[in-house]
């Protein structure tokens, strides 16, 4: 996904007016300067949109691969040796158990995985709101 932050960021970029950037040269700021509180509080919502994107695109081409290849089926409890299974394929198996505990534990991650994707879009929101400036 780095190649679609790259271009997204690349883009943003070029979309700032050069006129900020001429206006903080006349003022005598530095190219660096220019560029750390000029430009990029200037691009950063675009920037951050591309990310969130490129995120979320990484996430949809997951899931056919969870289809396609062959899942974990056990919890790994220990993270560092042996396989892990992906959350939602861990949700799938544990949804489908006759279990009651295992049912619990898929509606537990099911809660897992909109807390991740509301806490990355809380995540964006903050990040775009105290780069943005209003004009009244």
């Amino acid at each position: 996904m780095l190649p679609i932050v790259i271009r997204s960021t690349y883009e943003m970029l070029l979309l700032v007016p050069n006129h900020l950037r001429e206006a903080s040269y006349a003022l005598g700021a530095t190219k660096a300067r220019v560029v750390l509180t000029v430009v990029l509080p200037a691009a950063i919502g675009g920037i951050v949109s591309g990310a969130l994107l490129a995120v979320a695109r990484a996430a949809g081409e997951t899931a056919p691969l969870l289809f396609v290849i062959l899942t974990v089926e056990a919890t790994n409890t220990n993270l560092f040796s042996g396989a892990n299974t992906a959350l939602s394929a861990q949700i799938f198996y544990n949804a489908q158990s006759p279990f009651v505990g295992a049912q619990h534990a898929a509606w537990g991650a099911a809660l897992t995985l909109i807390v991740l994707a509301f806490v990355l879009m809380l995540a964006a929101r903050l990040i775009t709101a105290r780069f943005t400036r209003y004009t009244r």
